[in-house]
């Protein structure tokens, strides 16, 4: 077999990483199919229809695949999202028995394109809806790589350390059940190859018993908006009552994320002239305190398509995650040019005094203390907002992520 000839098969499920991977097959030639929960052009009218509470079916596209070979179900799964509402289902409940009917929908496709294929493909599936998938492959002598969104089973330990630090906070959070991990490291062994995004999820894969020879460290690709490109920040040249500094967290508000953190910084800096704007979906209790606090912005979910006047109207961008297995989220702050203060914890975007500030530890004293120090010298936010690692770090990644899958091929 012609090694240059093998061609992929992505299996997805929502616009994970805005099909980054799916978009860099297809860019080379490599991308066979996209099988994917749904996929809506933009002329669709289903567009405008609700899906999810935290997506619009109209993001279910990307115009650098409208002429890739995509499959979608998006008819089933508006009945399997109702009929689990219907069910008032919990939401591990409602994720797994999401990941399951993909799994069994993608088969019902694999099945009728596996005749059509000249050579094995490489299928490629993101984890904790890769087993089924994983499975089949195998059968068909396929091989796959796995999508590790996450650091895994280490990952949850930290945060249930953190509910049991914080229980005041706790909601409807509920640790994964336990055959949720042993889906996964089933997922792992039948994996030829393992993509996490950063050093940060190797690292607790490792720990947690994972083949090493397996693991590749891929970081995020990320293409900027061609708005952030010619966007000038201006900051003032001081910061007061009347326009106070701005502190932007854009994200999942819970625990996992470092919102105690958050949360207990405002308290330290109670009077000083900044201002935290909370964007996401809430994950936590909040407080009546707190949900009043006249130094908090409480903004709630919004869609992907409008976090950008969110990272324009910021002055720094605030990322205290426990565990992320990259954070999207800081190259797109990076994108607009914001500065960034950051865990250690995630994928590498922050150059410490060069794009923004690492925390040596993710609490509400170290946060104010970074906050402090930039009141100080407010002047160093527009030297590092000039210092744009956005374009540059891009290029490596899209430089990385295209070595890596032609490496795969030609294994």
């Amino acid at each position: 077999m012609n090694k240059s000839s093998r061609t992929w098969i992505g299996c997805q499920i929502g616009a994970r990483e805005h099909y980054t991977i799916a978009r860099a097959l297809h860019e080379n030639g490599q991308l066979a199919h996209l099988i994917t929960d749904a996929w809506v052009a933009p002329q669709s009218p289903l567009g405008v229809l609700p899906f999810l509470p935290t997506t619009a079916l109209k993001e279910r596209f990307h115009p650098e695949l409208a002429q890739a070979s995509v499959h979608a179900f998006n008819l089933s799964l508006i009945r399997f999202e109702i009929t689990q509402k219907l069910q008032k289902t919990s939401a591990w409940e409602r994720m797994i028995a999401r990941n399951h009917w993909f799994q069994k929908q993608a088969i019902k496709t694999l099945t009728k394109l596996a005749p059509q294929l000249k050579t094995p493909p490489i299928l490629f599936s993101y984890s904790y809806a890769a087993l089924e998938l994983f499975r089949f492959a195998k059968q068909q002598g396929w091989f796959t790589v796995l999508g590790q969104i996450d650091p895994g089973p280490l990952e949850e330990e930290i945060v249930i350390q953190e509910y049991q630090r914080y229980p005041q906070y706790k909601a409807d959070w509920e640790p994964v059940p336990a055959d949720y991990w042993e889906t996964w490291r089933e997922e792992c062994a039948l994996a030829d190859c393992i993509m996490v995004n950063s050093h940060w999820s190797r690292q607790l894969l490792e720990k947690a018993g994972i083949n090493s020879e397996k693991i590749q460290v891929i970081p995020l690709v990320y293409t900027p908006p061609t708005a952030a490109k010619n966007f000038s920040r201006i900051y003032p040249e001081s910061f007061s009552q009347e326009r106070p500094l701005r502190i932007l967290f854009l994200g999942l508000v819970n625990l996992r994320k470092g919102i105690a953190a958050v949360l207990e910084a405002v308290e330290h800096l109670q009077g000083y002239p900044i201002e935290f704007w909370i964007v996401g979906n809430q994950q936590i209790k909040i407080p009546p305190h707190l949900q009043t606090h006249p130094q908090i912005r409480w903004v709630g979910h919004v869609n992907r398509s409008e976090t950008a006047q969110f990272y324009q109207q910021g002055d720094v961008f605030l990322f205290p995650t426990l565990s992320d297995g990259f954070g999207l989220t800081q190259l797109e702050a990076q994108a607009w040019k914001l500065p960034i203060i950051a865990s250690r914890c995630c994928g590498e975007v922050v150059v410490d005094g060069v794009n923004g500030w690492l925390l040596d530890q993710v609490s509400g004293e170290a946060i104010a203390n970074q906050l402090k120090s930039i009141l100080k010298n407010p002047q160093i936010l527009a030297h590092l907002a000039q210092i744009s690692l956005s374009q540059e770090l891009t290029n490596h990644k899209q430089s990385h992520l295209s070595s890596f899958l032609q490496s795969i091929v030609n294994s």
